[in-house]
């Protein structure tokens, strides 16, 4: 069965930039035997063989169950091997995101999944341990999740704005699966409101290949008070996100970009433009010197994705309601390095009723 991709996952950019291997060595074609798909087995430690036509299109996937199971029905090491070939097998387009590949894998107790076009050819093969990356990294990444969401009213009357689904999955899922997707597998979620929905999905996090605790807020703390709750002092610079966003950020290089400049914090930024309805007049005094009809004007806008030294964490007042705003305009006015990182990926806030109905209608 192939995974469709909804649209949503194309405006959203849940798409790029994900580890995929080549299929070239593990291929083979219908004609081959059940001995050229163990030795395509033995050869490459993928698990997993591709039987192809003279076009490349998928016809079936092999593994060494499936031979297993075939040499214990009577056929032999000459016997055609696409008839034991597994030909009701999962794939994905080559469009679909590491987080909903991720969550296919996990769903589905699969290691590898391949990759086809549109015409049915594989283009590639995507395995757990390269979608987890081969590195593990030491950050911790805080989500604040425990805002109670008042400008989505009703919807989070019963469910806290983080587990609002979008292409039916929770936001905040996508965000611990995009996160395990960089490598960090320690990610703390900041709850107040409705926490105990939050608690329930998550757990421990081991079905969502992390480790996660929570931060309980026993009253809102704002964008950045739940910092304090942070049981240690990280040793590593710390990520933090807002629990309300979609994004294909590449974290990775927002967390290298900050070390290369031993920034003390990364804001990740965006270009935000916007259309004025109207025909702009500049004048002087009462001189029209030029007209402008509906200029667009840009501005770099906040993504809600910070990169923070430890050091700077210890500054965040101890279980008090604090921005993290604030915590960045401190830091400029003592002088730190604060630096900015452009997110070029596709970004969206669903924390208003239009940018999630933007949201939802892409699905």
């Amino acid at each position: 069965m192939a995974l469709r991709v909804s649209r949503i996952s194309l405006k959203l950019g849940l798409v790029t930039r994900m580890p995929m291997k080549d299929v070239r060595d593990i291929s083979i074609l219908e004609g081959a035997t059940i001995r050229d798909a163990m030795e395509t087995l033995d050869r490459r430690a993928l698990q997993i063989a591709l039987v192809v036509n003279a076009d490349g299109r998928l016809l079936g996937t092999v593994t060494d169950g499936d031979i297993r199971r075939a040499l214990l029905a009577g056929a032999t090491l000459a016997s055609p091997v696409l008839p034991h070939a597994h030909q009701g097998f999962t794939s994905v387009s080559p469009m679909t995101g590491r987080a909903d590949v991720l969550d296919l894998m996990r769903s589905r107790r699969i290691e590898q999944v391949p990759v086809v076009d549109e015409a049915g050819r594989v283009v590639g093969v995507h395995t757990l341990h390269a979608l987890l990356g081969i590195e593990k990294r030491t950050n911790w990444a805080v989500i604040m999740a425990g805002g109670r969401g008042e400008r989505l009213r009703p919807l989070t009357d019963v469910t806290p704005k983080p587990m609002i689904r979008v292409a039916g999955k929770p936001i905040l899922e996508r965000l611990v699966l995009h996160l395990v997707g960089y490598g960090i597998r320690e990610i703390y979620l900041s709850v107040n409101y409705l926490g105990d929905a939050i608690r329930k999905h998550f757990g421990d996090g081991a079905t969502f290949g992390c480790n996660i605790k929570y931060l309980q807020e026993d009253e809102p703390l704002g964008t950045g008070g739940a910092l304090s709750l942070l049981p240690a002092k990280p040793t590593e610079t710390l990520l933090v996100m807002n629990g309300d966003l979609l994004t294909q950020a590449d974290i990775g290089a927002m967390l290298e970009a900050h070390a290369r400049g031993r920034c003390k914090i990364t804001v990740g930024v965006r270009e935000y433009s916007f259309t004025i309805p109207y025909g702009c007049v500049e004048v002087e005094g009462d001189r029209v010197l030029r007209l402008e009809e509906k200029p667009v004007l840009g501005r770099l806008i906040n993504t809600g994705i910070y990169a923070l030294e430890p050091d700077v964490i210890g500054r965040v007042p101890q279980n008090q309601h604090f921005l993290i705003t604030s915590l960045i305009e401190q830091a400029i006015a003592i002088g730190d390095h604060v630096s900015s990182f452009r997110i070029s990926d596709d970004w969206i806030d669903v924390g208003q009723k239009e940018q999630l109905r933007q949201a939802r209608e892409g699905s």
